[in-house]
């Protein structure tokens, strides 16, 4: 979890259509590994406290308004100040013209420069975004990864213990499959999981007796899906006969994946137990929970009145 994630400058530029005036080295060797974009303007008035050089600097028309009103000479030294920190890159948004200066700046301290047409505000929350998916901490899972009625659900357990039957009895009810044995887990916000296959597993299951079968070709675009949020744990485990299983669902339980909780349900296995049924009505019931409705609670609050009810006949 603690490992730094890094993208190259060359795929930025690509994802967001940016076009390069000046690019000292090949940008594919140029790495960005901060998730945060900064706007500069205190920096360029003299204020570099709590400054974070590996951010991405976006010029926008604010920025380039208050510099125009500089003098050349001190527009150099605040635009050199800045451009010595080693910073990644420069992004001029809107198209804005340059100033001498920023390019000269530019290939003295070797710092990338881009330029976007988009308005500042539209490419800062895109970026945002799109650096919190590709640089978002992230742990491999075993287990399956399935999307039932909008819900992805991450089926777990021990090997063998039916996961990918399941996943397979799911797919061909009209479900889709995301990844199967090794789950790819992002943390992209801090309440939010993604899950997605390893590139070389997408759109593979194995199935013992049968061999590796391509979900894709045999069922179709349609039962397969690149990432699905995590909102559901389901654990699968063999029936104990000896265990006392959640028959009322009344305690909500959870499991800590990258510091989010995410809700975690038992679920026993015994010849005869439909397991695909059970959990396209645990997806359902999450769906329910999440919408305010907990059918748990609602039914042992009608036999708390059914109860209270005889209670205050008999007394009468």
């Amino acid at each position: 979890m603690n490992r730094m994630f890094e993208v190259s400058l060359a795929d930025i530029i690509d994802e967001f259509k940016l076009s390069v005036v000046y690019a000292p080295e090949n940008l594919s060797e140029r790495v960005v590994v901060s998730d945060d974009v900064n706007r500069p303007g205190l920096q360029l008035a003299g204020f570099y406290d709590y400054f974070d050089s590996s951010r991405i600097q976006l010029l926008g028309k604010v920025e380039m308004s208050f510099i125009a009103r500089f003098k050349p000479e001190k527009r150099k030294a605040a635009l050199d100040k800045l451009m010595s920190k080693h910073i990644p890159c420069f992004i001029v948004t809107r198209g804005i013209a340059l100033f001498p200066e920023v390019l000269e700046l530019a290939e003295k301290h070797e710092i990338p420069l881009l330029q976007s047409q988009e308005s500042t505000s539209h490419l800062l929350s895109a970026l945002i975004a799109y650096l919190k998916v590709k640089l978002a901490p992230r742990i491999t899972r075993h287990g399956v990864l399935v999307e039932v009625y909008g819900e992805g659900i991450f089926l777990t357990g021990d090997s063998g213990v039916g996961k990918s039957e399941t996943a397979i009895e799911l797919v061909k009810r009209g479900h889709r499959l995301i990844a199967d044995d090794a789950v790819e887990i992002k943390k992209v916000s801090a309440h939010t999981l993604v899950g997605s296959a390893p590139e070389l597993i997408r759109h593979y299951i194995e199935l013992r007796g049968i061999g590796v079968v391509d979900v894709r070709r045999i069922f179709g675009m349609g039962a397969v899906k690149p990432t699905e949020k995590i909102d559901l744990v389901i654990n699968i485990e063999p029936w104990l006969e000896n265990s006392v299983y959640d028959r009322l669902g009344l305690e909500d339980h959870f499991t800590d994946i990258l510091d989010v909780k995410v809700p975690l349900l038992v679920v026993p296995v015994k010849p005869g137990r439909n397991l695909a049924v059970i959990i396209e009505v645990a997806a359902m019931n999450n769906r329910h929970k999440k919408m305010g409705f907990n059918a748990a609670r609602d039914f042992a609050d009608q036999v708390t009145q059914h109860f209270d009810k005889k209670i205050e006949e008999s007394g009468k």
